[in-house]
């Protein structure tokens, strides 16, 4: 059996060159095979700074035999497409957030994945950051008592005019860029049951797509999740956790460094505690989770029950959203 997946990267978009290859030339179970670009010369230039081949366009890649599974950093609009061409190549498929725009498009990909054998994963890194797992640990031993309320807000400053999270025609917009983080951590901490309330969605109608957004989420016992996200924001990045003893809150929750220690707070009757844990690298560790997953041919439905999850849930916050203009 192998030790490593063979891993193609379909694009070379900045998060790959700048956080994603790095990290798998980190990980232990990765080998980077080649990279692509529609661009000829920038992939040959890629290809020698990572010590990996450069393909003959995205096509050419899906043709390699040395490629197990395909990384895509493409734009939002071209995720689906080409993850579904990749899997109809019998590669596996890391493509990053959102796999897809909506529900409807995320079912038949996720069939296709299950049906071929293959490992189709959508790239919130976040989840694989140990911050999170400590957190809920904190939670099962009562630190907070009973939960009432999940806070997240996601909010960066505006990008430059050119930047394709502004491209309705590449699935821009806020809520399928920047919402879908805390929507996926709602989900991390209060479960599959999770339901959309209501929602607000702040337009650009120059733009055609949304800039920002707020969505009230409920389990049917009634825990809520109260969730901002957005591009006309000052930076930020937090979750909280308020429970009927204590409030929990993690700082730079989507996007910690490598090499940042975790900011976790604990307040309760006028006390504050932070706890130290170690720092972690979230992008290192998704990449080797995905190729652990393929090469102990891991349980594929749970991962599969969260991709569809998560695209009903931005449907839902889509469809039910109170539109005013920016």
């Amino acid at each position: 059996m192998r030790s490593t997946v063979r891993m193609g990267v379909l694009g070379c978009a900045d998060i790959a060159l700048r956080k994603v290859m790095p990290a798998m030339e980190e990980a232990g179970n990765i080998e980077l095979a080649a990279v692509a670009s529609r661009d000829p010369a920038k992939a040959r230039d890629v290809a020698r700074r990572f010590g990996c081949a450069a393909a003959d366009g995205y096509d050419g890649l899906l043709e390699r035999a040395d490629v197990d599974a395909v990384y895509i950093p493409l734009p939002t609009g071209l995720h689906a497409h080409w993850a579904g061409r990749a899997l109809a190549a019998g590669k596996h498929v890391l493509a990053e957030k959102p796999l897809t725009c909506d529900h409807a498009t995320a079912l038949p990909l996720v069939d296709q994945a299950r049906t071929a054998g293959l490992w189709l994963m959508e790239n919130y890194m976040f989840l694989h950051h140990g911050q999170h797992r400590r957190v809920g640990e904190l939670v099962a031993e009562g630190r907070i008592g009973a939960l009432r309320v999940f806070t997240a807000r996601f909010g960066i400053p505006p990008r430059d005019a050119s930047d394709i999270r502004y491209s309705p025609e590449l699935g821009g917009g806020a809520l399928l860029d920047v919402g879908g983080y805390p929507i996926r951590a709602a989900s991390h901490f209060l479960g599959p049951e999770l339901d959309v309330v209501g929602s607000v969605l702040r337009m650009d109608p120059a733009r055609g797509i949304d800039v920002a957004g707020h969505a009230l989420l409920s389990t049917p016992s009634g825990i809520t999740a109260e969730l901002s996200f957005g591009f006309e924001h000052s930076y930020r990045s937090r979750y909280s956790l308020w429970g009927d003893q204590a409030r929990l809150t993690v700082d730079r929750a989507f996007t910690p460094p490598p090499d940042q220690r975790p900011l976790i707070r604990i307040e309760s009757g006028g006390r504050t505690e932070e706890p130290s844990f170690p720092a972690d690298h979230q992008f290192r560790n998704v990449t080797e989770s995905f190729a652990r997953s393929i090469l102990q041919n891991a349980d594929y439905a749970p991962h599969a029950a969260a991709i569809t999850r998560q695209a009903e849930l931005v449907d839902r916050v889509r469809a039910q959203a109170r539109l005013v203009t920016a």
